[in-house]
């Protein structure tokens, strides 16, 4: 039913795909319009309004060293570093 559509972003003036996956989840959502701009320059609309994000240095419970993370480490709760993070998140 939905077929590939290339557009041309407003923003930069690339090309990019609108995609029939795309075009089905719009309908589904009751959206009229296309999206104007590509993905590259949605995310980096996004990312300015919602302004720099504010990270926090603790140490990781796991192996002891530096990690940074987007939110405010408590006493109570175990921080990890993102190598850990990761390898406990491969491990479930």
């Amino acid at each position: 039913m939905y077929e590939d559509k290339t557009l041309v972003c407003k923003e930069c003036g690339n090309e990019f795909v609108f995609t029939a996956g795309e075009q089905e989840f719009y309908a589904e959502r009751g959206f009229q319009n296309e999206p104007q701009r590509c993905k590259a320059c949605r995310d980096a609309r996004k990312a300015a309004a919602r302004g720099p994000r504010e990270f926090f240095t603790a140490v990781c419970a796991a192996c002891g060293g530096e990690a940074r993370v987007p939110f405010q480490p408590r006493d109570d709760r175990p921080v990890y570093c993102s190598d850990c993070f990761a390898k406990m998140k491969a491990a479930e």
